[in-house]
């Protein structure tokens, strides 16, 4: 029989990160968002707890987890705040997890130990600015140069860019032309702070207000040519593999924000009055509560599957694709029902749900639209 409990291990952890999200995280996040202010402390107090370091072995600093203890703490970040959560996903699955995939084993060494210790984060750049879902027409490229990559282009939509502890955005660009006549795509580590990559000033954005976004330019911008990631020619393929990963990771966020709404509508109707009765005795709003309840518990369901059979080394690329979409449909049908029952309160800022609302449409678009992984579904089912 398939059993869907959580080991000893993975509870503990779920525990413990659940216990900082509600003492830590919770009390705080209204007025970094307000602020639109990165919250460095709490980034920090999370690379103490080894987070950022889940799914990475001891040698570079890691805790010798898995991609779903990553996963569940994300979950449980998110059920108090999304803008924690996604630099804690951008920082490991974005950042971090293409230089564990496909560096050199000098890569790894001198970038994973801070990375994993939360003391610096890394930036993954593969959207651009006329690109969007179509992240195989790369404008962006490098040429090589006296033993170095020449880089020239933009990048837009960039988590975790532009902070004080950012150390690396990696970059893809097109460094010539393939046999067939398509575009050579590569992967390349850019260092903070190298000349000719500029950051621009941070986005306003509907949602996440707390995490940090930019769009970067590169202009004959230098660096190394050993910064080159994996092979030559490989940058896409093997971005394209990280977003299978990071869709799994997203799902477990967008089911956290879901589980989130119900927590908060709990709390809500359990001490609201109307018409001399608690909200909560209404069936109307038992229902709405029950189907957002089933929205996050299957949700969950398909992210643990998708996360177990990536475990187990098996093919996911359908499973990935199926939680992100179920999850984030999930989270923002959850945040509109959450944001209803609590009427004029649900469109006040100091209200969790307000935050909600406002962060669940990203979940949709962010990793592959709603409409990418419908495609991608349809490809694996073998519709042409």
């Amino acid at each position: 029989m398939i059993d869907f409990r959580l080991d000893d291990e993975y509870e503990a952890l779920r525990k413990t990160v659940h216990d900082f999200a509600q003492a830590e995280v919770a009390p705080v996040i209204g007025g970094f968002y307000e602020r639109e202010e990165f919250p460095y402390d709490l980034v920090a107090q999370m690379g103490r707890m080894g987070l950022f370091g889940l799914p990475f072995p001891e040698e570079y600093g890691g805790m010798g987890g898995d991609y779903f203890a990553l996963c569940l703490a994300l979950e449980e970040l998110a059920r108090v705040d999304s803008s924690v959560a996604i630099t804690l996903e951008a920082g490991v699955s974005l950042g971090a997890m293409p230089i564990y995939r496909f560096g050199s084993a000098e890569q790894k060494q001198r970038w994973l130990p801070a990375l994993c210790a939360g003391e610096a984060l890394g930036a993954f750049g593969l959207t651009e600015p006329g690109g969007g879902s179509d992240a195989g027409a790369t404008r962006t490229t490098a040429r090589l140069e006296n033993g170095e990559w020449v880089i020239n282009g933009s990048k837009a939509f960039i988590t975790n860019s532009g902070t004080d502890i950012t150390r690396l955005v990696t970059v893809t660009a097109v460094t010539g032309a393939r046999p067939d006549g398509h575009k050579e795509i590569s992967a390349i580590i850019v260092p903070s702070g190298t000349p000719g990559f500029v950051v621009a000033p941070k986005y306003s954005k509907v949602g996440w207000n707390a995490s940090d976004t930019h769009e970067l330019s590169f202009d004959d911008c230098r660096v190394p040519a050993e910064n080159l990631l994996g092979e030559q020619g490989r940058g896409y393929a093997q971005f394209l593999s990280i977003l299978d990963e990071g869709r799994i990771a997203i799902a477990a966020l967008s089911v956290g924000l879901a589980q989130g709404c119900v927590d908060e509508c709990l709390r809500y109707v359990g001490e609201r009055e109307a018409f001399g009765h608690k909200i909560g005795t209404y069936q109307a709003i038992q229902f709405k509560i029950a189907d957002m309840e089933t929205r996050a518990h299957t949700a969950r369901l398909a992210y643990y599957q998708a996360a177990a059979k990536m475990l187990r080394g098996e093919p996911f690329k359908k499973e990935a694709a199926i939680a992100k979409l179920v999850s984030s449909n999930a989270a923002m049908d959850n945040a509109r029902e959450a944001t209803q029952i609590f009427g004029g309160y649900g469109f006040m800022n100091e209200f969790p749900v307000g935050r909600f609302y406002r962060d669940a449409k990203i979940l949709e678009v962010g990793e592959g639209t709603s409409e990418v992984q419908r495609m991608l579904i349809a490809r694996e089912l073998g519709l042409p």
